[in-house]
């Protein structure tokens, strides 16, 4: 996922292939049950031996089996004090099913449903549905679903990633002796089955520990002839570099869906994520501090450059930095903000850039700090974990769609004893959405300037709040209260335009209509969802698509899947019967007549009656 950009990052292959699904066993068909299996691994420091020209990656085939020839190369380089922790996750078993009328056969990873199973699929993002069959409460997954499935997870994410399946082996595994002056440690008399493996400790020469990676004990060797029980491994480690890590996600300030606190780098931190115009996003950049072992490497330069795009603007003055001791961000060291003295924040709005300078100040004690090691090998905040925060708003000038919006972060530093610099980048996508709703008379006769909706955001109860300009609304903010929603009027083309929407389920819903037309029975459903697809070609991480659905039925969106498109038609009343109008003066004068008759009867009949008196 990170980009170095020095030959010195030269990787050692680690990760073991699993017995393949159709392979065809020739000197030993099938695995011996009672046979028991080890794991031998060796550790070596790759930086150096690459930086010597010693090493070549690209001539490496990891195979399982012990290399004579790579101990002989690298025995000088060798990491003393590392510690691997394994735990079995799952039995190896054969598959036996039809298929489509014919027996499929090969061989499966069973995981029971086990709080350690389930902690180890959701890490890496594996669900049920995955699964290749699931009976008796085991779901049994392929060796292509796990191992992309887990390159995947780490290319998207891999501080949380790692940390979690940290958690996960740590829960009920076994550890390992450290490794010794030659850089080995090993394991012996274990079941058969899928182990999960991954670096607990490491010295203090290490900045990045190796990616988890999955092992079949036994496992079928590369040229597919038999069973292989006793397998080596050579995972790399990277010494005295930096790691460097951006992610993001819609601020708790917006919509309070994130109610977690900046502390938590796994609350609500992705690589992606969605966002309406006018919402707060939340940015997090996280480096491994290098090695400094002197002064004489110490670093003389630390900065950052980060860029965004048109569409989201920075909020400036809340630049925080926190240094750690742990890659979790749980054991904190101190806090810097804008005022320490210790870095310094400038902007470019015309390149939309901010850039983090560390001071002399700053690097002085990130260099000679005696406050976090009480030993004398480890100066300053060697091998610490910096982490800044910082929000930024996203703007009406946000792309929409699959285009979304990227933010970059190059990391550039210089050692004191080197006359060159390196660097780093990073990157992470905020995607944002819109809907165009056509309203039309089933007549053609109606004025749609009276018409009216307000748009409601179900997912997170609140109505949206918009500006318009042109004869578009652009999202700004957001209100629990429908007195404050935005009144939503078709414009001169009978268009309602809304734009910047996070992926949502909506309501649409018309509060007027003109005159002698009928009001929607119901509000409009529109629901907005986005997945997974492709992957960013600086940082690696999953890039999303997006689709919708209008009343529980798929619609087409416009515009690279930015624009939710629907029509909405108002139709006539009934007449009913009206009083008034042509004919009611008769009916009028006619009652005045008959009352006037009547009263001209009863006084002549009085008057008649007194005569006869």
């Amino acid at each position: 996922m990170k980009k170095i950009h020095r030959v010195l990052a030269l990787l050692m292959a680690a990760l073991m292939a699993f017995g393949l699904m159709t392979t065809a066993f020739a000197a030993e068909p099938t695995i011996d049950p009672a046979k028991k299996a080890s794991l031998s691994i060796y550790k070596y420091d790759i930086t150096k031996a690459s930086a010597d020209g010693v090493w070549d990656a690209e001539s490496y085939v990891s195979t399982g089996l012990h290399d004579d020839a790579v101990i002989d190369k690298l025995s000088k380089y060798a990491i003393q004090g590392v510690e691997f922790t394994y735990l079995k996750v799952a039995d190896i078993t054969m598959n036996n099913e039809l298929v489509d009328n014919q027996r499929q056969v090969g061989v499966l990873y069973g995981f029971d449903t086990s709080d350690r199973s389930n902690a180890v699929l959701s890490a890496i993002g594996l669900t049920a549905a995955d699964a290749h069959k699931t009976e008796g409460g085991v779901n049994y997954f392929t060796s292509d679903a796990l191992n992309n499935k887990l390159s995947a997870a780490l290319a998207a994410n891999a501080t949380t990633v790692k940390n979690a399946l940290e958690a996960a082996v740590k829960n009920g595994g076994v550890a390992m002796t450290e490794t010794d002056a030659t850089g080995h440690t090993s394991a012996s008399n274990m079941e058969q089955g899928l182990y999960l493996v991954v670096e607990t400790r490491v010295p203090e020469m290490v900045t990045s520990t190796c990616n988890p990676f999955f092992v079949s004990l036994p496992m079928t060797t590369i040229d597919g002839s038999e069973w292989l029980y006793d397998l080596t491994v050579y995972p790399k480690n990277q010494t005295g570099n930096p790691d460097l890590e951006k992610t993001v996600r819609e601020s708790k300030n917006s919509t309070g869906k994130n109610n977690g606190s900046l502390t938590d780098i796994t609350d609500g931190f992705e690589h992606t994520a969605t966002a309406s115009v006018g919402d707060i996003v939340d940015y997090q950049i996280i480096s491994t501090l290098p090695t400094i072992t002197s002064k004489a490497s110490g670093l003389s330069e630390y900065t950052y450059v980060d860029t965004m795009s048109k569409g989201i603007k920075y909020n400036k003055q809340d630049v925080v930095i926190e240094f750690f001791k742990d890659a979790g961000c749980t054991d904190k060291i101190t806090t810097w903000d804008e005022g320490s003295g210790k870095f310094a924040v400038t902007y470019d709005d015309t390149a939309n850039t901010m850039t983090i300078k560390m001071t002399e100040s700053g690097l002085s004690e990130i260099n000679e700090s005696e406050s976090v090691y009480t030993d004398s090998v480890k100066r300053g905040y060697s091998d610490c974990t910096m982490r800044i925060t910082y929000a930024a708003t996203l703007t009406a000038d946000a792309q929409m769609g699959d285009k979304d919006n990227p933010n970059t972060v190059t990391l550039t530093w210089k050692r004191t004893n080197t006359t060159y610099y390196d660097t780093l980048e990073d990157c992470c996508h905020v995607f944002t959405y819109g809907i165009d709703v056509l309203k039309q008379f089933s007549d053609g006769k109606g004025n749609i300037q009276n018409v009216k909706f307000n748009l409601h955001n179900d997912t997170d109860n609140y109505y949206i709040i918009a500006d318009l300009k042109n004869g578009t609304y652009y999202a700004k903010g957001v209100t629990t209260k429908k007195s404050d929603a935005t009144t939503f009027i078709p414009n001169s083309n009978g268009h309602i335009i809304v734009r910047g929407l996070e992926d949502d389920a909506y309501s649409l819903t018309e509060i007027a209509t003109d005159k002698g037309y009928v009001l929607l029975k119901e509000a409009v459903k529109i629901v907005i969802t986005t997945k997974e697809n492709g992957a960013c070609e600086k940082c690696g991480a999953k890039l999303l698509t997006a689709s919708a659905t209008v009343n529980g039925k798929d619609v087409t969106m416009t515009d690279g899947n930015a624009v939710v498109t629907l029509t909405v038609v108002n139709n006539p009343g009934f007449d009913l019967p009206r009083t008034g109008g042509r004919g009611v003066w008769m009916y009028t004068v006619g009652g005045v007549l008959l009352l006037g008759a009547a009263a001209f009867i009863v006084i002549r009949s009085r008057k008649q009656h007194k005569s006869e008196q």
